[in-house]
């Protein structure tokens, strides 16, 4: 039962995400809020920290995998908001990270991430996501400095 709520609620967030209006629209759509230890407690159960990897956190070395070591978190100059780090979970061939080779990151065109769908429970996607959204921090905009020139 609580595996095909799950699966509800993950096809209603992503149809839900997919349109910026309309009846399709994700306007008014929200999980509740997370526990951010709890999500902390998530990220360790599934061994999140396997292929990804946070400041601050340190890899079990038994399940460190070198070849793939993609950062979250961190100073970002684009809010990362709630919905993308629920579609990063929920639908990691979604948006494949960047700057990474894309040899090490898929498998035929797909996320080598390891997809949670039928173990996480919504209530472990929302305090995994809740926890993950306080790991970022957004540098502050900066305008160019133009000098001004003389004719």
């Amino acid at each position: 039962m609580k595996y095909l709520l799950l699966v509800s609620l993950i096809t209603v967030s992503i149809s839900l995400i997919s349109c910026d209006s309309g009846p399709d629209s994700p306007r008014g759509f929200s999980f509740p809020i997370g526990d951010i230890v709890k999500g902390e407690a998530v990220l360790l159960k599934y061994q999140c920290l396997a292929c990804h990897k946070i400041e601050g956190f340190d890899q079990d070395k038994k399940i460190n995998n070198p070849e793939l070591n993609v950062r979250l978190g961190g100073m970002t100059s684009k809010v990362t908001t709630y919905a993308e780090l629920v579609t990063s979970v929920i639908n990691p061939s979604h948006k494949l990270v960047q700057g990474y080779p894309i040899a090490a990151v898929t498998i035929e065109g797909k996320s080598k991430m390891t997809n949670f769908n039928d173990l996480m429970t919504v209530t472990e996607l929302v305090d995994l996501v809740t926890f993950l959204e306080t790991q970022y921090e957004l540098v502050p905009y900066r305008s160019t400095g133009y000098q001004y020139y003389r004719y």
